[in-house]
């Protein structure tokens, strides 16, 4: 789920480390489309080695889009999930390694967030049904219109769990999406697939980070292997740089704020359900050919380069006079480590750190100071030196009663300045009682918008005199109401006009009742009282708070850099504690609880489901969470109440729900797991991760045979044919083998009758409980060049320094030469200063022979246009057809034989070390030079003279912007 606003703080604070994608389209030629050739360089400048897909970041927008039409069954989801897995192919271009990991089941501390989301996910679903009853009821008494209602299944995404049939559905297809692109891709031959479906255990994204900890670790592994890792959650970012890799980079889709989404109830778009009036929609195009399609342009991706966040990081921690040396790779853990304080999805984030109010940067401030004082780090492989965090919360604690108050005062001032705004412009919109609207409104001279053309002066004319009518009814009601004294003013259910105001545009927005108050004095006592339903007396309480909230924080590190330490720990609280009640905790965490295990995927949706989705379980386990006589139907509420907690939508609120005590579910389920089908056993079943490959993979002869022996004990993978990877291979129940027909489980999609790809289960090398993986570069990393500004760089030191773009240091910068100049000349008007001729080629441009008299002010605006797309201008056109290309040889006419006489010139001065783009051009040497210029003027007259051989232009300017005198 990822961290909320954390991505948009990092953006704006770390600019740079967004790149924007650059993906090569497929073609189509004669109706037959062309795909992408992947085996060639990536159009981005950089070659990836592997390539990651958290794939439920994939699912969920492939099968209920918010920006398009949904997909019509469960066959155009796969496909859609199909193609949206080749264009991040197509735009990364993996060489080695493709994983994808889909979500298994996952440990309890992230259950009870799945659980909250499923619940609330069911609530406004029903609510919404309720919602749209009542608005069509509405709207029909009214007389409006709306289209009828589709009688169809609405997807419950609720779906996208472990143990359905759906993600047992989405496994087999992907299996075979896999061999037909091993088998009919030529930029997938080389690729060794990994595919991590729904019965393997953990989230997506931390199988990812397992199988790169444990290769990582192998003595075989490349330190310099290029990952890239796809997925939208923020905290990805904390997770790459925990891995330490030093070429890490996320691919996401680009955020785009306010985008139009369509009514629920009438489809159309540009308002919300609740502002629905029943208006008849307009026709789409002159046979309403568009009316299925959705305005909606395509998605882009951009790339998160992690070694420019590590550069920042590092400016930003660096600390100078510490008793011990500095190690940058531990700053960055503990960066990430106080990064947990302001939210995950595993705890509540403390009440008085909230990301948009600065708290990571307060929290860095405080950790400066801490590391001078105690002489230490806070983490060091992913383990918490409590000591330590103590001086930070505490440090945190002393400043929260200004934190709360000055959070106050924002809210307050934003309030008054949104107010204000929404005053200014109902002003704008609403205009003075007597402006006329409608076709005759007026409109201001030189606008581009011209007013519509007068279809029936009669009709407008009676509409403008109705509309007056109107505005005079209301002004005497107005007035009527103000004891007849029209001085008056209107009164405070009116506005300016005399009407009354919808209850949405009132001023004064109905607020969210706060008990707390925590900007107040008894702050604390009102907090505890109210969310907890103790005395902020009771000690032991607080202490049992504080101490769960520890070991969260201990378990949550753990797991970003060790693994699951414990599935069946959970924070049993649905409210965080202060930052000052962090008193006394070094003692608080000792160690988890060993070889535990995690749920199966039918206990899973027992555990997360609520009983409007019981249709995706077992008769009798559905039985459980609705029958009153169930020992457990307390875990499944039909109603519960999501408490605000001083935020403004129930989005963000926190919903009360019952936690579910495991021991019991057990209990329950005991006597209806005989119940289950065989088909039901297999997907309650925890498997394995597979992997594929095809015929041109170094590996592929040696899983042949593994088959052909038919064997039976697990082996490991030769290093030396598999790009240094290395774990255990067993043979798979259900193979994918070479030359053997894959039969397609979409019925649009055929068969793949010639085969050449293998699978084979996989797993990930073991290494004892005890087993710490480093948290540290490898001794042969290569750091990536720097991307950054030196802080210490001087102007007058070498070149001037130049941005990086993209991923390539050796970019070649674009130069403009003299026909570029002089279209910007032409079009920017840098040297003059407007007027009646600012648009006019200057006169030096008017060369004898070649300038055309005639056709006037339109010949110069045509000139305009075509020396924007690289065209000459018309007055400098020849009056024949040219008999070849611009960059032909001899024998051309006109406007040919100028470019050859400049070219032929421009090589002589090349050779004379006066010309050029590039390195040593004019700009560099104006900058680099520019006294031994200034001695070489007075053989400007040569200079010009063998510049203009064969035609009148003036030679290319001595600077950037073209100085036509």
């Amino acid at each position: 789920m990822g961290v909320p606003a954390f991505f948009r703080w990092l953006s704006r604070k770390y600019a740079s480390i967004i790149v924007h994608c650059v993906e090569e389209k497929g073609k189509e030629c004669n109706g037959v489309r062309i795909p992408v050739d992947t085996t060639k360089p990536n159009p981005n400048e950089v070659e990836f080695d592997n390539l990651y897909l958290d794939m439920n970041g994939i699912i969920h927008p492939c099968t209920h889009p918010e920006d398009k039409p949904a997909p019509k069954n469960e066959d155009e989801m796969m496909v859609a999930i199909f193609e949206y897995i080749d264009r991040l192919f197509n735009i990364v271009r993996p060489r080695r390694v493709l994983y994808m990991a889909i979500d298994g089941v996952a440990p309890r501390a992230k259950m009870n967030q799945q659980r909250s989301r499923r619940f609330r996910a069911s609530k406004e679903g029903v609510e919404l049904q309720e919602e749209k009853a009542r608005m069509r009821e509405e709207i029909i008494q009214r007389g409006g219109y709306l289209p009828p209602e589709e009688i169809k299944e609405r997807f419950d995404s609720n779906c996208i769990t472990p143990g359905t049939e759906f993600m047992d559905n989405l496994a087999h297809c992907l299996r075979y999406y896999v061999a037909d692109r091993l088998s009919n891709d030529p930029g997938w031959k080389n690729v060794t697939v990994f595919l991590s479906d729904a019965s393997v255990p953990g989230e997506g994204e931390h199988k990812i980070m397992d199988f790169i900890r444990r290769q990582r670790a192998q003595p075989n592994h490349d330190p310099n292997t290029h990952h890239c890792l796809c997925g939208a959650d923020a905290d990805l970012i904390m997770l790459g740089l925990a891995t330490h890799e030093p070429n890490f980079t996320i691919i996401r889709e680009e955020f785009k704020p306010n985008k139009p989404r369509p009514c629920a109830l009438c489809g159309q778009i540009g308002h919300e359900i609740k502002d629905c009036e029943g208006v008849a929609r307009e026709k789409q195009g002159q046979h309403d050919e568009f009316a299925d399609s959705m305005p909606a342009s395509e998605q882009e991706f951009i790339f998160i380069r992690l070694c420019v966040l590590r550069e920042y990081l590092e400016r930003e921690l660096t600390m100078a006079s510490l008793p011990f040396p500095f190690d940058f790779e531990r700053s960055v853990d503990d960066w990430v480590f106080m990064c947990f304080f302001v939210g995950n999805d595993f705890l509540p984030h403390l009440p008085s750190l909230e990301i948009r109010e600065g708290a990571i940067d307060r929290l860095v401030g405080i950790y400066k100071d801490v590391v001078h004082k105690t002489g230490g780090y806070l983490t060091q492989n992913g383990y918490v030196n409590l000591e330590r965090v103590e001086m930070i919360m505490q440090a945190v604690g002393v400043a929260e009663d200004n934190i709360f108050k000055k959070r106050k005062e924002d809210e307050e001032n934003f309030k008054r300045r949104n107010k204000e705004k929404k005053k200014r412009m109902r002003a704008e919109q609403q205009g003075p009682a007597y402006m006329t609207t409608g076709q005759f409104a007026p409109h201001a001279l030189g606008r581009r918008d011209r007013p519509d053309i007068v279809q029936n002066a009669r009709h407008q004319a009676f509409d403008m005199r109705m509309q007056s009518n109107r505005d005079a009814a209301q002004s005497l009601k107005a007035t009527m109401r103000n004891g007849g004294n029209s001085s008056a003013g209107p009164s405070d259910s009116t506005d300016g006009r005399g009407v009354k105001r919808k209850a949405e545009d009132s001023d004064s927005e109905p607020e969210p009742e706060d008990n707390v108050r925590l900007w107040e004095e008894g702050w604390k006592q009102r907090y505890y009282k109210n969310k907890f339903d103790v005395d902020v007396t009771d000690e032991d309480f607080r202490k049992k708070v504080v101490k769960s909230y520890v070991e969260g924080l201990c378990w949550v590190l753990r797991y970003y850099y060790q693994g699951c330490a414990s599935w069946k720990w959970y924070f049993p609280f649905h409210y965080a504690p202060f930052a000052s009640d962090f008193k006394d905790i070094k003692g608080m965490f000792t160690e988890f609880e060993r070889e535990t295990k995690p749920f199966k995927p039918l206990e899973q949706l027992m555990g997360v489901f609520p009983a409007a989705s019981g249709n995706f379980l077992p008769p009798t386990w559905r039985n459980l969470m609705s029958s009153p006589e169930s020992s457990i139907i307390d875990f499944y509420p039909e109603d519960f109440a999501i408490d605000l907690n001083g935020k403004k939508y129930a989005w963000q609120g926190v919903a009360l729900l019952p936690f579910v005590d495991e021991r019991r579910l057990r209990a329950a389920l005991a006597d209806v797991y005989p119940d289950l089908t065989p088909e039901e056993v297999k997907r309650n079943s925890l498997g394995s991760d597979v992997l594929f490959l095809g015929k041109s993979h170094p590996l592929f002869d040696f899983i042949h045979e593994l088959y052909r022996t038919e064997s039976e004990e697990g082996t490991e993978i030769p290093a030396e044919l598999c790009h240094g990877i290395q774990g255990t291979l067993n043979l798979d129940d259900d193979p994918i083998l070479p030359d053997k027909i894959v039969v397609s489980p979409i019925p649009m999609l055929r068969d793949i009758s010639q085969n050449s790809a293998i699978g084979v289960k996989f797993k990930d090398p073991q290494y004892a409980d005890d087993f710490v993986f480093k948290a540290a570069l490898l001794p042969a990393a290569k750091i990536p060049n720097k991307v950054l500004k030196p802080g210490d760089w001087e102007r007058g030191n070498r070149q001037p320094w130049r941005p990086q773009l993209g991923f390539n240091p050796n970019r070649q910068q674009v130069h403009l030469d003299q026909s570029a100049h002089r279209a910007l000349g032409h079009n920017l008007n840098r040297n003059q200063h407007g007027g009646q001729y600012s648009n006019t080629p200057p006169p030096s441009s008017y060369q004898q022979g070649n300038y055309r008299q005639h056709g006037g002010h339109q010949q110069f605006q045509n000139s305009r246009q075509n020396s924007l797309l690289g065209a000459p201008p018309p007055f400098m056109q020849p009056q024949y057809p040219r008999q070849q290309q611009y960059s032909g040889g001899g024998g051309g006419h006109g406007w040919d034989r100028v470019q050859q006489s400049q070219q032929s010139a421009y090589q002589q001065n090349l050779s004379r070390g006066r010309g050029g783009a590039g390195p040593g051009g004019y700009q560099q040497r104006y900058d680099q030079r520019r006294d031994d210029w200034h001695d070489r003027r007075d053989n400007r007259g040569q200079h010009h003279q063998s510049f203009s051989s064969g035609r009148g232009y003036p030679p290319p300017p001595p600077s950037r912007r073209y100085n036509w005198n």
